[in-house]
């Protein structure tokens, strides 16, 4: 089977998620066409591919259009089981910035303050010039991506805008919310230890 995704005029990692997404659907032999407008997201796509043991294609079809050629070779996976290798989308000379959240509160003291200091600084991070490449959740953070969270939407305007939202699965597993996930991904300690030692900048509220 053959599958296009339409990911012109999107920047990175908008593209690796939507050939990621469809991979995961896919059948041994199926041949995803990811058509994009930038040399940088037909990199990561490769890097997509490799991670992936799936082959890997591309065409450059005229000025700023590009396409990538990616076949199957297995079964598709949850993105828990296999995640794609870590791509920072830091432009060369740009920081890969890297936000750290470990409690559902912001700082010692009362937990009513914490609370909202929390929710003041997530929304804050939407507010940013240059927004976070990725935001990890473990410990009691996990609970700040599941449902009833109070900074859920602010999240998922993150997401929307290319941060990557990974939350430990473990943390979730603990706390018996992995149904309850409500936003990103759920993501294994390797990929938080690799995600960590990549960053130009950690930053822990």
């Amino acid at each position: 089977m053959e599958k296009t995704v339409d990911a012109m005029g999107m920047t990175c990692p908008k593209p690796v998620i939507l050939a990621k997404k469809e991979m995961d659907k896919s059948q041994p032999g199926d041949v995803i066409l990811v058509q994009v407008d930038n040399e940088v997201a037909t990199e990561n796509l490769r890097k997509l591919a490799n991670s992936q043991e799936a082959d890997y294609e591309m065409t450059k079809l005229g000025d700023k259009h590009y396409e990538v050629k990616i076949t199957v070779k297995k079964e598709g996976t949850s993105r828990e089981e296999k995640e794609p290798e870590y791509i920072s989308c830091a432009p060369q000379g740009q920081k890969n910035t890297v936000v750290v959240i470990s409690s559902d509160k912001m700082g010692e003291g009362e937990p009513e303050l914490g609370q909202i200091l929390i929710k003041g600084f997530i929304y804050s991070l939407t507010q940013l010039e240059k927004l976070p490449d990725t935001v990890l959740f473990y410990n009691k953070g996990a609970f700040l991506t599941c449902e009833g969270s109070p900074v859920l939407e602010d999240l998922k305007t993150l997401e929307k805008e290319g941060t990557r939202i990974c939350t430990c699965g473990t943390c979730l597993d603990f706390y018996k919310m992995k149904e309850k996930l409500a936003v990103g991904t759920v993501v294994n300690m390797y990929v938080i230890a690799e995600t960590q030692s990549k960053a130009d900048l950690i930053i822990k509220p």
